[in-house]
């Protein structure tokens, strides 16, 4: 097929059919076209295994992922501690992404199917909407490098994001290996809530068509954190079809002792993640001007990197906090979180923070927003402070509050960890994903 796209051959753009036809009832198009011969999935009879059979397999697993990978990133970091854990399980674990294909391949392959799928909108729409046209042609392209992946050699495939659960789906369909799926955000109604795509807009409507064919793709829906419930089964998902695991970390790499301190000390805050808007270091540089004169033994530390730099640096020159440092992007988070006494991530749009994972188990008092599954990790009152996003003064009564009170700060740490050690560890992640691979052999 690669050599047909290149090589000027008919193009059909009906891989993807139901992206077209989603597209053609926001435009009134009724006219049809011609379609490859897409094979319908139908409910397969798994191949049954004696149970003790199915629990001592060695499974061959496939990760696919549209980004690029490895990178620094939280997706990126999921997918590490996920391949290494089964693999430590003595499991055979690939990755696949797009940046594993030659590079001048891929883009060779991208400039033609923009090129034939700019003409084909144009022809059948009279426009071409540019970010559908960057992403139609980017999955198309993936899909024909994926052609030549034998999936048959694989027991399980485990789709990362909706693109992949798109693409692996349709090569899927001869071979009918179960197939997994695990959203690491909300997708298009993400888009919609921070004014990035048009509510009602052919985007919107193709994008949408992209999250329910994921979800039907996929035997089974691996969820981090049980907000996405609700979101999930209003686009088609089944309750039954969903698991819900929380991302864990390596517990050996956290388990780094405090430095003890005097009462000479400063008392250390840190906020680790991207610099990023929806992040919300704005809100917490706007709390800390509220109680300025509260912060005299006070260091607080950004730790990341981000498009926001700057911004944000002038926005803390502004505010006069000459006890707030940007640290920039570092390799020692460990260390850094095991000098701080209290941790905050005031962001307002969130799934499932790794940062926070990261600060509990480093025994330290932790104030975040309410936002995505955070709370089903931090209990207000009891295991840290949960505040309203976008709320500067929230933020600051309750940061004064831990900077006041040492004991407060203790055993707020304390259950953190406590809870962390018990249910956030990458082995208890991997060993519930791992059974529920061997549920659907």
């Amino acid at each position: 097929m690669k050599d047909e796209l290149q090589n000027d051959q008919p193009f059909l753009p009906t891989l993807f059919p139901y992206l077209i036809f989603a597209m053609d009832q926001y435009y009134g198009v009724n006219e049809t076209y011609e379609v490859e011969n897409v094979l319908e999935w139908e409910q397969f009879e798994w191949e049954q295994f004696e149970s003790a059979e199915i629990q001592n397999k060695k499974m061959k697993i496939l990760i696919t992922t549209f980004w690029e990978y490895p990178f620094i990133g939280g997706l990126q970091n999921y997918i590490t501690a996920l391949k290494t854990g089964l693999e430590n399980l003595g499991h055979s674990v690939h990755v696949i992404a797009p940046n594993h294909f030659p590079a001048d391949e891929m883009k060779a392959l991208r400039d033609s199917c923009s090129e034939k799928f700019s003409q084909f909108f144009i022809n059948r729409y009279g426009s071409c909407n540019p970010k559908i046209l960057h992403n139609i042609s980017k999955l198309y392209s993936y899909y024909l490098m994926l052609e030549d992946i034998d999936l048959s050699q694989y027991d399980i495939i485990h789709a990362q994001d909706r693109y992949t659960a798109n693409v692996i789906g349709l090569l899927n369909q001869s071979h009918q290996k179960p197939l997994l799926f695990t959203p690491h955000g909300f997708m298009t109604q993400n888009r919609l809530k921070f004014n990035l795509m048009e509510k009602g807009s052919v985007e919107e409507i193709y994008f949408s068509a992209i999250d329910k064919q994921a979800i039907k793709n996929a035997n089974q829906l691996i969820i981090l954190c049980d907000v996405f419930r609700p979101f999930l089964i209003n686009i088609g998902a089944e309750e039954d079809k969903m698991t819900t695991v929380y991302t864990g970390i390596d517990l050996e790499e956290w388990n780094i002792q405090k430095k003890v301190k005097n009462s000479q000390s400063k008392t250390v805050i840190t906020c680790i993640s991207r610099l990023r808007p929806r992040k919300g270091h704005k809100y917490l540089f706007k709390a800390l001007a509220l109680i300025k004169d509260k912060l005299k033994n006070v260091e607080v530390r950004i730790v990341g990197d981000g498009e926001m730099r700057k911004k944000l640096e002038k926005k803390v020159s502004e505010l006069k906090l000459k006890n707030v440092s940007f640290l920039g992007s570092r390799e020692d988070v460990p260390k850094l979180l095991s000098e701080s006494d209290i941790f905050v991530l005031p962001t307002t749009s969130d799934t499932l923070p790794i940062s926070i994972i990261e600060a509990m188990f480093t025994n330290q008092a932790i104030l975040t927003t309410n936002c995505g599954g955070i709370p089903e990790i931090i209990k207000d009152n009891y295991s840290g402070f949960i505040v309203e996003p976008a709320n500067p003064q929230q933020l600051a009564e309750k940061l004064l509050l831990l900077l006041q009170k040492k004991s407060l700060r203790k055993e707020l740490a304390g259950n953190a960890q406590a809870f962390a050690q018990q249910h956030l560890t990458v082995s208890t992640m991997v060993q519930k994903i791992e059974g529920i691979y061997r549920s659907l052999l």
